[in-house]
């Protein structure tokens, strides 16, 4: 192997994938290795073998639960928030001629021991039993607020400064109840905590502009999600990378990353044989061992999912055949809130009649299967169930000084713009340019 490449990927997670697809495109020739034989790394999607061999490696699947083809059950669960910035390097990349999206039927909100669905139309609003008749009224004034903001106007500003006041400046000024509140800033602006009340309110003005517009762009739910499970994301910038020059390798176990006497990046060493780069780029899992520190575990440092298969759809949620459902850590006592996501045989994604729900959190103590419990109540009876406790991690430098560029871990969040974050972030750290992306339409199935 004497070729000498521009970037070594390492790692076939969402973030790799995407940044080696965007890098091939712009001409780079772009060498992408995985110690897996399978795609995804972290964000993969794995059969039923797959994911019994992962979780429990002397159990064989049981035969009731179908064939194994059937399955592609996501590690990490997220939805694609239908206007949001994955959805537009989807469509700049024309990655989208290789997937189908399907709408996620619907996204509630767990409040006062119950499940409700969060409003997408006015007359839901109006009928919704998360608000009394007066505080519906106080909820209208506010996003007819927030519908009618414009910049350029200060008429719309109702003497509030988005740059400076707080959110719970805002709240006051329209009177909502705590329990409102609760639910706009977890269910719609879709914060982990309560930080951000006391934060500049520009930011959550942006994330719940973002959930109504993408509400509104196929009524029922803002999130959509791809047929065949998130796996198929990663496997389709691999695609678009190979189109434009890029060489993928799976079941390469990466021996030592090499470094020259300066510490900076010269290669990656695989089975006894050096590639050289310019460059290289890896999730965290490639560098953890690494004594120099090159990741550290972020200070919410490791989030629990549990994988549960259900024989019924969750209880309370009009039989959707899919759904989000968030519980506010203020409804149980907690400092982050716990996600609920169910995909079906809809998506292609399990048997029939077999409902995928996965529940996580970030954990806050040395138990943490409890911490996920109150999710799990709602469930009904639970077929079978795999849990799984992650550390997040960091890169503890930029990367410019030794060209050694790290992604960051998949957090608890239940969407993938944190994941679009740290892929604008590294994009501009290895090129020194901002990435830049085209509009257009994704189509989406029923």
């Amino acid at each position: 192997m004497d070729e000498e490449y521009d970037v070594i990927v390492l790692g076939t997670g969402l973030t790799e994938c995407i940044l080696s697809g965007l890098l091939s495109v712009e001409g780079k020739k772009v060498l992408h290795m995985d110690r897996n034989d399978y795609y995804g790394g972290d964000s993969a999607s794995l059969n039923l073998s797959q994911l019994y061999r992962k979780f429990r490696p002397d159990q064989a699947p049981p035969t009731e639960l179908g064939r194994d083809r059937d399955y592609a059950v996501d590690l990490v669960p997220k939805f694609i928030i239908a206007s949001g910035e994955l959805t537009k390097i989807l469509v700049h990349t024309d990655v989208t001629r290789y997937l189908e999206f399907k709408q996620i039927a619907g996204s509630f909100v767990y409040r006062d021991g119950r499940i409700s669905k969060v409003p997408s139309t006015e007359m839901e609003a109006v009928k919704s039993p998360l608000m009394g008749l007066f505080e519906k009224r106080r909820a209208k004034k506010f996003f007819e607020f927030l519908q009618g903001w414009r910049d350029e106007d200060p008429t719309t500003h109702q003497g509030i400064n988005l740059e400076s006041d707080s959110m719970k400046t805002v709240y006051e000024k329209f009177g909502l109840e705590p329990g409102t509140q609760d639910f706009i800033g977890h269910a719609m602006a879709l914060y982990l905590d309560d930080d951000y009340i006391t934060k500049a309110a520009r930011p959550t003005y942006d994330r719940i502009i973002l959930y109504t517009s993408s509400m509104a762009r196929y009524g029922k739910s803002p999130y959509i999600y791809p047929l065949y499970g998130l796996g198929e994301l990663p496997q389709s910038f691999a695609r678009l990378s190979a189109i434009y020059g890029g060489t993928y390798m799976l079941d390469k176990p990466i021996e030592k990353i090499v470094t020259d006497t300066e510490g900076k990046f010269v290669g990656v060493t695989s089975v006894g044989e050096t590639v050289k780069a310019k460059q290289v780029i890896g999730d965290p899992s490639y560098f953890g061992a690494s004594a120099d520190g090159k990741v550290r575990v972020v200070e919410e440092g490791k989030v629990v999912r549990a994988i549960c298969f259900l024989k019924h759809p969750i209880p309370g949620t009009e039989d959707a055949d899919s759904c989000q459902i968030i519980i506010p850590q203020n409804q149980v006592g907690r400092k982050h809130d716990i996600y609920i996501a169910m995909v079906s045989s809809t998506h292609n994604v399990c048997a029939k009649d077999i409902y995928v729900v996965i529940v996580s959190t970030i954990v806050e103590t040395d138990r943490p299967e409890l911490e996920i419990g109150p999710g799990l109540s709602l469930l009904g009876p639970i077929h079978d169930k795999f849990v799984d406790i992650t550390p997040l991690y960091t890169p503890t430098s930029s990367g410019q000084a030794d060209n050694i560029f790290i992604t960051r871990s998949y957090d608890a969040t239940s969407h993938f713009e944190t994941v679009v974050e740290d892929v604008q972030d590294v994009w501009k750290r290895v090129t020194g340019t901002e990435l830049v992306l085209k509009k257009r339409e994704v189509e989406v199935t029923g």
